[in-house]
């Protein structure tokens, strides 16, 4: 795992790169991204931290698109469902996805001091994680493992 997501790196490069891979998903499987689902990723992409739903309605209203819950609900829903964001459980938000289109487990690095997730992923076809499933006779369907600490710049104010 890089640990480029702890340190400043071009944000708008990252967003970029992320909005590319989105787009090219979609077309590949012939879905939409309307400017609602467009803009909910731009915003969870921008600055590599979660996102609680309201806080992501509060934005999308103040830009003009719409003051109502579903409004984000319904973005934040597609985004999840087509692999594009992800949902941390203990936090009750999103983020995007770091490694959209792909099937992995991701690994949640989650800051408890400034708030910042970094994202890496497990394979869930290749080691431990999967050499376990594979003695039980389990096929894994979906695996997410949220960690919480303090980042290098929580750490080293500290």
């Amino acid at each position: 795992m890089s640990d480029l997501d702890f340190h400043d790196h071009d944000h708008s490069a990252c967003r970029a790169t992320l909005l590319r891979a989105a787009e090219q998903r979609c077309r590949d499987k012939g879905l939409q991204l309307t400017p609602v689902r467009r803009r909910v990723l731009e915003l969870l992409a921008e600055g590599h931290r979660a996102m609680g739903a309201y806080e992501v309605l509060d934005l999308l209203r103040a830009e003009g698109f719409g003051s109502q819950p579903p409004v984000a609900y319904r973005a934040l829903d597609f985004l999840v469902s087509n692999g594009l964001a992800h949902k941390i459980e203990r936090l009750n938000a999103f983020i995007a996805c770091a490694l959209p289109g792909s099937r992995h487990a991701p690994v949640f690095l989650i800051c408890t001091g400034c708030g910042t997730v970094a994202e890496t992923h497990l394979d869930l076809g290749d080691g431990r994680l999967g050499e376990i499933a594979d003695r039980a006779g389990f096929e894994i369907g979906r695996a997410v493992v949220e960690i919480e600490g303090r980042c290098p710049t929580c750490r080293e104010a500290a």
